[in-house]
Parts: structure tokens; C-alpha cells; sequence
């Protein structure tokens, strides 16, 4: 599971042996939040949430995490080929 970004403390995520759509994983101290990408160009869009996290929370990693949707769908296709 290679590590692609580093948010806030957070470890966004791409585990190598996962399904389509393209999405991330953004791991954090007792929590887990999955973002679909959309690929290539967003928008992003939540897919599960796990663990105790604040709405803020997400709305602050989801900000960041769109800034770089590009960066994350260009690993994606790296691990996973097309989408």
C-alpha cells in the first residue's frame, strides 16, 4: 500500500491489489476515509467513512485531496492501468 501524499498527518493511500473506480484512502488516528476520484479531473466525492472523524475534518482533507487529483489519478493509473 504506497503511501502517495501526506495530509495534515494523514497518509493518503493506494492499496495495489484494489478495484475500480479510481479512489484513495485516506488513513488517519481512528479513521479511515475512502474518496472516489473521478478520474482525471474530479470532483471527488466520498465513498465510505470509517472510524470517529469530524465533518470538518473531511471537508479539510477533501479540500486538499482535490488539489491534487491529478497527482492521485496519475498513481492510480501507475498501479492500476485505466480507471
Amino acid at each position: 500500500m504506497p503511501t502517495i501524499l501526506t495530509i495534515n498527518g494523514h497518509r493518503v493511500v493506494i492499496y495495489t491489489a484494489d478495484h475500480r473506480p479510481a479512489h484513495v484512502h485516506v488513513v488517519g488516528s481512528g479513521f479511515e476515509v475512502v474518496f472516489n476520484l473521478n478520474c482525471p479531473n474530479g470532483p471527488i466525492e466520498i465513498r465510505t467513512i470509517g472510524g470517529k472523524v469530524t465533518d470538518a475534518a473531511i471537508r479539510r482533507i477533501a479540500r486538499l485531496i482535490e488539489a491534487e487529483t491529478a497527482a492521485l489519478c496519475a498513481a492510480w493509473r501507475k498501479h492500476h492501468g485505466n480507471y
